[in-house]
């Protein structure tokens, strides 16, 4: 299961990750039977050692495992992960260039897969996490609360046309159960023909308005739940502190909007994590993380260098101005 909190007896095994890609493919190679998960397909990578960098461990172990040595590389995600065995922590980086030709050095199976295709294969538990991250974009749009009906969604349609956005919550607070629902349907169509991943506010009241449609909870519903919704598709959640990231692992929450992170107009009151502290709460999080809160699109590598999937953002993403 997921950790949900710091493991005081034993430190976690830290692993240093590498998500090779090239041509649209992720190279991903089979465990042997007889180690930890064996017969699973993994990411290649292994144990950082005593005295090494999690780059240095890196760039060992694939030339180790696969005769190649990274060149440009990225943070990806951290994921700590309690398997009833062991605590470990896995510190992924995408590989974008690298010197060689990948082979298996060590006689393992090795494949190359489109990323929408890994999610089928059998990965570790936590592996999965990594699989959502890659298939998961940078920015996430948060719609404003709509006025007129039609206006608002021109207005959207003309936000989508732009082709930038592949992830959409629709959250309106204003709407009443009713016309929430009239306006999902909606909004599902216009963005299913752009190919945007649709998350709704989530609630039991809710019909289902698509199989590809996901569903955000509110911290105050994540808190509430024992376990996670029967719904199908992805599954989001709202979370400000520790307490709820904890939560969230519980549940096997997608991925999670953590906030605010600067000053917002929308939140006048709340009181900013600032960029140190949302890293920290980051790399408590078994799922990827968006920041939100007072953020723009040219935020998103500061954001993904302080762990974050990407950003998340109401006008910061519909328009150019600060929300």
């Amino acid at each position: 299961m997921p950790s949900t909190e710091p493991d005081r007896v034993r430190q976690p095994l830290h692993v240093a990750v590498g998500v090779i890609q090239q041509e649209g493919r992720v190279l991903i190679t089979r465990r042997a039977d007889d180690l930890h998960q064996g017969g699973k397909w993994e990411f290649p990578g292994g144990k950082v050692e005593a005295g090494e960098s999690v780059q240095e461990a890196l760039a060992r172990e694939l030339d180790e495992e696969l005769g190649i040595i990274p060149q440009v590389i990225a943070p990806l995600i951290r994921i700590p992960w309690e398997y009833h065995d062991r605590h470990v922590l896995l510190d992924v980086w995408r590989v974008s260039q690298f010197t060689g030709t990948p082979h298996p050095r060590e006689m393992q199976p090795m494949s190359w897969v489109a990323a929408d295709e890994l999610e089928g294969l059998n990965f570790p538990d936590a592996n999965r996490p990594i699989i959502r991250a890659l298939n998961l974009p940078g920015q996430l749009l948060i719609t404003p609360e709509p006025t007129h009906h039609k206006q608002f969604l021109s207005e959207l349609e003309a936000v989508l046309r732009r082709g930038v956005i592949k992830l959409l919550l629709f959250r309106a607070k204003s709407l009443d159960p009713q016309k929430y629902q009239q306006m999902a349907r909606a909004i599902s169509e216009l963005a299913a023909s752009y190919n945007v991943q649709l998350m709704l506010r989530g609630g039991h009241h809710l019909e289902p308005v698509g199989h590809d449609v996901g569903y955000h909870l509110a911290s105050a519903q994540l808190m509430s739940m024992s376990e996670r919704p029967p719904r199908p598709g992805l599954l989001s959640a709202s979370c400000h502190n520790l307490k709820e990231i904890q939560q969230a692992n519980r549940l096997g929450v997608d991925f999670i909007l953590l906030s605010p992170v600067q000053h917002t107009l929308s939140h006048p009151g709340a009181r900013p994590l600032g960029w140190d502290r949302f890293q920290l709460l980051t790399e408590q999080a078994c799922m990827p993380v968006y920041a939100l809160g007072g953020l723009l699109s040219e935020d998103l590598t500061t954001a993904q260098a302080q762990g974050a999937q990407g950003i998340a953002a109401i006008r910061g993403l519909w328009s150019d101005t600060r929300i």
